[in-house]
């Protein structure tokens, strides 16, 4: 599914910033993008996006906002500056000058305050990224979460299609098992020159030909795997590869009876009704 989230803060004396875009895909995987100094926290990274982000391809990239640079410790030199005074004095009073000696003219004097490096800069720890990570895949989530609701209006729409098209079927059936029973009745009656048919042999080959004609059981099951569907799309987990299969045995009972209905108008429902599974699991790409 796609989604785009994006969170920055501080982190040692740097700022970093953190974007994750991820696209559908049938399994999790990660393609970080991370500065040379985050090197060490990539294997946590990689695992916690794992439990947040079940599926899809997520890009990961980190870029330092600011540099984090070592902080500069300042020094002052007590002697330095004495010595600064002490010159002072004597060249004011030597050359008879006015004016006094003030601390601005001090520390501007070489030495007298020195900014050095401190202690060397610390590696980043998981800890210190973690945080950022959580707050842009949250934003992910959410986003992910708005398509699969647009998705699953979309998919039960389709599911809609779907039992409206399996009830009209189910009302077509019985016509088309009368349909039968008259076209058997005058093959046999063409078959004898008119003769009298035996209504008993006849009703029996009737019933053969019902049993093996009959979408009942189809039905029954398609009915079940629609309930499924919904019931998988109202689940706050992830579902797709259930609604992968679910869509698999959809079409498996179309096909069934399509192949039993041996009738115009319930093969052009069927046709139909595959056309929405297509469309089905076609969006079924794009779930989690």
């Amino acid at each position: 599914m796609t989604g785009f989230g994006s969170a920055e803060d501080r982190v040692l004396r740097g700022r970093l910033r953190i974007e994750i875009r991820t696209v559908n895909h049938r399994y999790f995987n990660p393609q970080l993008k991370l500065p040379a100094d985050l090197a060490g926290v990539e294997i946590e990274m990689r695992e916690r996006l794992r439990q947040l982000l079940e599926r899809g391809h997520v890009t990961v990239t980190a870029r330092w906002v600011d540099m984090p640079g070592p902080e500069r410790e300042v020094t002052i030199d007590l002697s330095r500056a004495k010595q600064v005074v002490a010159a002072a004095q004597q060249l004011k009073k030597k050359l008879k000058l006015k004016g006094s000696v003030d601390l601005a003219f001090v520390a501007r004097q070489p030495d007298v305050l020195t900014a050095s490096n401190g202690a060397s800069e610390q590696p980043v720890q998981w800890a210190d990224v973690q945080p950022i990570v959580e707050r842009a895949a949250r934003d992910v989530v959410a986003m992910r979460e708005r398509e699969g609701q647009a998705l699953a209006t979309e998919l039960n729409g389709r599911l809609d299609a779907l039992e409206a098209a399996a009830r009209i079927i189910e009302e077509q059936a019985p016509a088309r098992l009368t349909a039968e029973h008259e076209r058997l009745k005058r093959a046999v009656a063409e078959l004898t020159a008119q003769t009298t048919v035996d209504e008993q042999r006849l009703a029996l080959e009737i019933a053969l030909l019902a049993d093996r004609v009959d979408i009942t059981e189809e039905l029954v099951r398609f009915r079940a795997h629609v309930a499924a569907a919904r019931a998988a799309l109202r689940s706050d987990q992830a579902v797709g590869k259930q609604l992968g299969f679910l869509a698999q045995e959809l079409l498996r009972e179309v096909n069934t009876m399509g192949s039993k209905a041996n009738d115009a108008r319930i093969t052009q429902t069927v046709i139909a009704m595959k056309g929405d599974l297509e469309k089905f699991r076609e969006q079924l790409e794009n779930l989690e």
